[in-house]
């Protein structure tokens, strides 16, 4: 059967409520859409011929389908998996032309709405990882080159492979036989390249084959990538309120109800989805995870989304952030007043400035002046490793820790972590170059250590740092050994 000839058999319905609103437009969806719930009317003659040999070569692929709302719309393996000669990742298959991978582009035949807004999001842009700083660890200060394929006869780093490219998707290679490159696949990273150019993965959140909204509304999900000690999003969670409240109340919280919407169909507690995609009474579903989010904290400095989202080439770079933070205060009113909400992110937007003052604007501005009397090859001097886990690793997890009441990651998992390091490490390392640069009889190495230990004593004499050489103000002394005293009197036996 011609896939043309097949689609035109489909008979397409609108999925969206026409005159709903986009938060990020402010302009109704679901007029004039192409994309849409769709059913046929018994399951067709190719998907059977699959059934019949799949259901006892892979009974448990099967049973998954058969409990999935395609099942009951008698969407089955053809209408996923077929594929038009031509394609890139296309082979003959028992006499039909089909591709293994499902990528976003296909997904869209139907969804086609929920794919035009995960195009717009950051997670479809989450494969520029692969030449970004963090890949150089994986790549070479980890990894080697053992792992040899066809599409990699040079060899690639396995740490890479396993490791960066899971959640953040890899580049998908094709062999010339048509078979999947296993460097490359399998893979369900959320930004991943695949070979019909598309970006992305739906599987990354709704895993085949049962593509359960039950299952990406559940903050496990979330898990498989936003967890560890540079992004502990789901450990957050779980010590957070919100957390708490959900796994108490799990059974109550209706995951499976096709209609979801907060204040609605469940009360009992906010998943990650709840906050960051799903519909309240004034928004619908969205799968642009950034149109909630008012901070950026992946950077060394938290900016704002629009800024970050206009260096991806983001159609995001034109909601201001202000737009982002009424999204979600629209979600946060579900539960809270606005006075607790607007408390609560004055707490949040404290930390971020408190964060970007302290350290990142200044740190970020001693470790450029230092590189000159550093190494020249990332990670091969202390002070890289140092820097990098100040920002990368322990300022996010403080300003995670934040935008999501999680208090001890904001605290002993991060602004405690932070100080440490940037005082007994970060400090030292500075004054070590600037000693050798000053005895290295190198003219520039000298002038360059001169200028590092000036920005090194601005730094150390300003409010922010002067406690720690002594020189804390006399009053703020004072009022501290006053509350101690208190502290002592009231306390002790």
């Amino acid at each position: 059967m011609k896939y043309s000839a097949y689609l035109a058999g489909i008979a397409l319905t609108a999925s969206t409520a026409v005159g709903a609103i986009t938060p990020q437009t402010g302009t109704p969806h679901g007029t004039g859409s192409t994309g849409g719930a769709f059913g046929l009317p018994t399951i067709s003659a190719a998907t059977k011929a699959c059934i019949k040999c799949h259901k006892q070569e892979n009974p448990a692929i099967y049973a998954q389908w058969g409990d999935s709302l395609h099942f009951r719309a008698n969407i089955g393996c053809f209408e996923c998996h077929s594929a038009q000669e031509g394609d890139a990742d296309a082979f003959n298959h028992h006499g039909e032309t089909i591709s293994v991978i499902v990528s976003p582009r296909d997904c869209a035949r139907c969804h086609e709405y929920e794919v035009t807004e995960f195009k717009s999001s950051r997670h479809a842009k989450a494969a520029l990882i692969l030449g970004s700083l963090d890949n150089v660890l994986a790549e070479v200060v980890e990894g080697n080159k053992g792992m040899v394929t066809e599409s990699f006869p040079m060899g690639v780093s396995s740490a890479a492979v396993n490791g960066c490219w899971q959640c953040h998707g890899s580049t998908v290679k094709i062999h010339a036989d048509g078979s999947l490159d296993p460097a490359t696949w399998p893979n369900s990273g959320i930004g991943r390249i695949n070979p019909d150019g598309s970006e992305g993965s739906c599987t990354a959140c709704h895993v085949r084959h049962s593509f359960s909204a039950a299952q990406a509304r559940h903050p496990d999900t979330c898990g498989k990538c936003h967890m560890g000690p540079d992004h502990p999003q789901k450990e957050i969670y779980e010590e957070s309120k919100h957390g708490i409240l959900f796994f108490a109340n799990e059974d109550e919280m209706n995951l499976h109800s096709p209609k979801w919407i907060v204040g609605e169909d469940y009360s009992a507690a906010p998943t990650c989805a709840t906050c960051h995609m799903s519909a309240t009474t004034n928004q619908p579903v969205t799968h642009d995870v950034g149109m909630r989010i008012s901070w950026n904290n992946r950077s060394t400095l938290s900016v704002r989304p629009e800024v970050s989202d206009k260096k991806l080439g983001l159609p995001g770079a034109d909601v201001p952030w202000q737009v982002r933070r009424s999204n979600m205060q629209d979600v946060c009113s579900s539960c809270h007043n606005q006075s607790w909400i607007d408390n609560f992110y004055t707490q949040y937007d404290s930390l971020i400035d408190l964060y970007n003052t302290k350290f990142a604007i200044p740190g970020k501005k001693l470790y450029g002046l230092a590189k000159p009397l550093m190494k020249p090859v990332k990670f091969s001097n202390k002070i890289d490793f140092v820097w990098f886990e100040i920002w990368h690793h322990e300022g996010r997890r403080a300003r995670h820790g934040a935008s999501m009441m999680g208090p001890d990651y904001t605290h002993w998992h991060g602004t405690y972590v932070i100080a440490k390091n940037f005082y007994s490490d970060f400090i030292p390392e500075l004054e070590n170059l600037v000693e050798k640069g000053l005895s290295s009889g190198d003219d520039a190495k000298v002038a360059a250590a001169k200028t590092l230990q000036a920005e090194i004593d601005k730094v150390l004499h300003s409010s922010d740092h002067k406690w720690f050489i002594g020189e804390m103000d006399p009053k703020e002394a004072a009022a501290r050994k006053k509350a101690a005293k208190e502290f002592e009197s009231r306390y002790k036996k």
